[in-house]
């Protein structure tokens, strides 16, 4: 079906018609429907290479599926039965064995693996692809830091199948920074092929088609509105997925989205509005998971290195502006943890992520407000991802109301979700909303990448205290060594710091909402958030 017909189709049932739209299947494409995963969503890729520039969101679920870690987690039972990654445990995925000595960990690949053109997966295209993580910069380089893994010497080449990675000092972070995203084998013959003086990483050719040994690759993109994978029948990573083939399609309104998850012609979805999950949930007639992000916020940041958000108390001010209860109310239908209203005689805990002790309190905001100079407010602008603007908008919508009250005019910013991450690094926007969930569900690793001084892309307000990095720090040191009580006051002591400074203002724990048709099973919850395909199977 032609993708005009496709949202032809959509757009008409959305509008609730009562003559029947032409199907998404046709009758000849039964048995293929039998194998193949249609997915429907907000947004897409805008990369597919997790190690491109400005990768965004969905672009991480293309490299989980088409691309193979060294190692990977075993899964638990999670909250309502649901198999949730195990933060603790792993499991081989291109290697077969790991053994870990006091300074270094040692892999040896599995003999069969192959990338998708058929080429071995050799120890060199794991080094190449590992110095290629801590070299590009940004997003990538910075993860692996998180990990104390930093430099190319790291990485050694033992003979073709085994490879070792020295540590450059004891962190309780570096294995588990191996089985997140980041660290994926690339074939890197393939890629150097393709590679320029000026782009040395060959980033410009996989921004475009996948070179990876995953269980699926990528056969079709069309930025915007399609991505199409098949499966890989040579996956040594795991168990063959049941799945032959994934359409994924962006279908930009969430009305559509619903419509055709009702009708039975899309197999799964997220991203739709939090009233439809409620909606759907209780009509019993579609499969419903909702769970709580692993170390996650949504927050309203502030960039603290200019005017007027340098100024603590019109942070604080804001704090005490924001529509907290509204929010969880109107936009996301109490699905969602709080971030606030805590106890005021309730201590600070060793865990994040955990509320603050703000409320909604607008007599207290205009008073700081005027304390910090600014008795009549200001104007600026709030900005937001509209790749995921069935939340964003109405949130921002509600806060620009909140914020008139004390005197603060915003003007709404609607950025492509194309272009967020991109502007995310700018450090520009004056105040805005976005999410982050650590992939390491620790919280010296939140921290880590979103108030430290080393100014992550994720520390997106810019902000720098030598005393939040020295507890930070200090938490990371004291957890490579089992000191838990080092270890716990730093954590309650830069969880205080942030509440005090309040460069970003916690605003709740989202939820992941996945709606599916029940004959779909094998949903698993990952730390990334995005669908992994290869453990799916539709009945």
């Amino acid at each position: 079906m032609k993708r005009r017909d496709f949202l032809k189709t959509a757009s008409g049932l959305a509008a609730g018609a009562l003559v029947s739209g032409p199907a998404v299947w046709s009758s000849a494409q039964a048995q293929s429907r039998q194998e193949t995963l249609l997915v429907v969503s907000e947004s897409g890729p805008n990369n597919l290479d997790i190690h491109g520039v400005g990768t965004n969101v969905p672009g991480y679920e293309v490299s989980w599926n088409c691309y193979d870690r060294l190692i990977s987690h075993e899964m638990k039972s999670g909250p309502g039965g649901v198999p949730y990654y195990d933060r603790d445990k792993f499991k081989p995925e291109l290697a077969e064995d790991m053994t870990v000595g006091d300074m270094s960990v040692t892999f040896k690949l599995k003999k069969n693996a192959t990338f998708h053109d058929g080429t071995p997966v050799t120890a060199k295209d794991v080094k190449w692809s590992l110095d290629r993580a801590v070299s590009v910069g940004g997003f990538p380089t910075f993860q692996m830091s998180a990990g104390s893994l930093t430099k190319p010497e790291q990485f050694v080449v033992v003979d073709d199948r085994t490879v070792r990675v020295d540590f450059l000092t004891r962190d309780k972070l570096t294995i588990p920074d191996l089985a997140v995203i980041v660290p994926c084998v690339v074939n890197s013959e393939l890629v150097k092929k393709n590679a320029t003086e000026k782009d040395p990483w060959g980033l410009e050719f996989t921004k475009q088609q996948t070179a990876g040994s995953g269980a699926y690759r990528v056969t079709k993109w069309t930025a915007g509105t399609e991505v199409v994978m098949e499966r890989n029948d040579n996956w040594v990573g795991g168990p063959l997925p049941k799945i032959k083939r994934v359409i994924w399609r962006m279908v930009p309104q969430a009305g559509n989205r619903r419509a055709l998850l009702e009708r039975g012609d899309a197999d799964i979805s997220y991203e739709l509005p939090y009233r439809d999950f409620a909606e759907l949930k209780q009509a019993g007639k579609l499969e419903i998971v909702s769970l709580p992000f692993s170390n996650g916020i949504q927050y309203i940041g502030m960039n603290v290195t200019r005017p007027p958000f340098d100024n603590p108390k019109v942070r604080q001010a804001l704090a005490c502006a924001m529509p907290y209860q509204k929010i969880v109310d109107a936009v996301l239908f109490g699905l969602a943890n709080p971030m606030f209203g805590a106890a005021a005689d309730k201590p600070t805990e060793v865990a994040w992520p955990q509320p603050t002790k703000y409320v909604t309190d607008i007599a207290k905001a205009r008073a700081l407000l005027a304390e910090a100079g600014y008795p009549n407010g200001f104007e600026t602008t709030l900005s937001f991802d509209l790749g995921f603007a069935v939340v964003n908008e109405p949130l921002c919508v509600l806060v620009q109301e909140s914020l008139a009250q004390i005197g603060i005019k915003t003007t709404i910013n609607k950025i492509p979700g194309a272009n967020w991450r991109t502007e995310l690094n700018k450090k520009e926007m004056p105040l805005y909303t976005n999410v982050f969930s650590g992939w390491l569900d620790y919280p010296e690793y939140f921290f880590y990448w979103c108030y430290h001084g080393n100014n992550s892309v994720f520390n997106t307000m810019s902000y720098k205290s030598p005393q939040m990095d020295k507890l930070i720090d200090g938490a990371r040191a004291a957890a490579a060594v089992g000191d838990t009580a080092a270890y716990d006051a730093d954590v309650k002591g830069f969880v205080d710091l942030a509440f005090t400074d309040m460069p970003r203002i916690p605003l709740y724990q989202p939820y992941v909402n996945v709606a599916m048709q029940k004959n779909i099973s094998g949903y698993q919850y990952w730390f990334h958030r995005r669908l992994d395909y290869r453990t799916l199977v539709k009945a």
